[in-house]
């Protein structure tokens, strides 16, 4: 099959080979191209199917329309879906993405983003490890376009989008002292980053407003640990906290640990134990009974994500730092 180039396209559509690269190049508009005849030309490169090649693109614009997308770990239920919705959103705006996971590896974060760099991607959307502010930081002097996603740095300018963590997880101690739980534990990670002290911080500031704040129930759950490893230091906690009437996982990963521990323990929800963890999973719907979660509202973090590096690409001399902040929802199901 015969490759269409934009000389078969200018044949077409009867105008210039210049006039079909400057609509191929957003440029139509400027160069005072006429409506119609963008229009035109759009449609035939549409009906002929044709793909730009992309290395002459690269030489001729310093562009690959190629974006570099850090998350943490691809097979969680959450970057995935949220990897997918920016695939798409770039997709509609004919770029690629590599995306790749660092399994919260700081080494590794910092190995991607060379790898990307000599890929010559055009920026970056990251969700940051713990000690990747260095790395971010040499981006921003190299005038990179980046966005951070999920978690950010409070000292650091950078365009970011995240949830209200502390909010969500406030709001579902709320619920469960509504529920008539007193003994609330929560189980975090130990990473320390931004997003995860926030959503610990919206539970303590809930417990200690209604006088029922005890340090004894906050269990930091080693996040490089297996998951048999996280099951296990679930049910020590538990045999040794018999008290414990309500739990907020700070993350899905952890809550399915808990899920699994509570199994083995024979304990039942929510007669024995109210539960809620943040970030949806499919396995919590199915459950039963079904898990309430504290649910990110992660295409909307996606598009904008998208919509902010676009914005820095496109206007590489008057960039804004942007910080944007997401309202999550509370679903409420039946293990409260």
């Amino acid at each position: 099959m015969k490759k269409i180039t934009i000389k078969d396209i200018a044949i077409e559509a009867r105008v210039s080979i210049s006039t079909v690269s400057f609509v191929l190049n957003d440029k139509g508009e400027k160069m005072g191209i006429s409506a119609a005849v963008i229009k035109k030309v759009q449609d035939i490169v549409e009906k002929l199917n044709y793909r730009p090649n992309m290395t002459a693109t690269s030489l001729r614009t310093g562009k690959t329309r190629s974006i570099g997308l850090i998350i943490e770990n691809i097979s969680n239920q959450f970057f995935s879906v949220l990897a997918k919705g920016i695939e798409e959103e770039a997709g509609k705006l004919g770029y690629r993405v590599f995306y790749c996971s660092t399994d919260n590896d700081d080494d590794r974060a910092a190995e991607l983003i060379q790898s990307l760099l000599q890929a010559n991607v055009d920026g970056f959307i990251i969700t940051p490890t713990e000690n990747l502010e260095k790395s971010i930081g040499q981006l921003l002097k190299m005038k990179i376009p980046v966005v951070l996603i999920d978690r950010y740095f409070p000292d650091q300018e950078v365009s970011h989008v995240v949830m209200n963590n502390y909010e969500g997880a406030y709001i579902a101690t709320e619920l469960l002292i509504e529920k008539g739980r007193r003994n609330i534990a929560v189980i975090n990670n130990n990473s320390g980053m931004i997003q995860m002290q926030s959503r610990e911080n919206g539970y303590i500031d809930a417990m200690k407003k209604a006088g029922l704040y005890n340090g004894d129930l906050v269990l930091h759950i080693n996040y490089h640990s297996t998951e048999e490893e996280k099951v296990e230091e679930v049910i020590r906690f538990f045999e040794n906290n018999k008290s414990i009437d309500g739990v907020l996982f700070l993350a899905n990963y952890m809550g399915l640990a808990g899920l699994q521990a509570f199994h083995r323990m024979g304990i039942k929800m929510p007669e024995d134990l109210s539960i809620i963890s943040y970030d949806d999973h499919y396995s919590f719907r199915l459950h039963s009974p079904a898990i309430t979660v504290v649910e990110q509202p992660i295409n909307t973090i996606a598009v904008k994500a998208v919509d902010l590096l676009m914005k820095q690409i496109t206007n590489e001399n008057d960039a804004v730092v942007e910080k944007v902040l997401q309202k999550g929802k509370l679903v409420i199901r039946e293990s409260v």
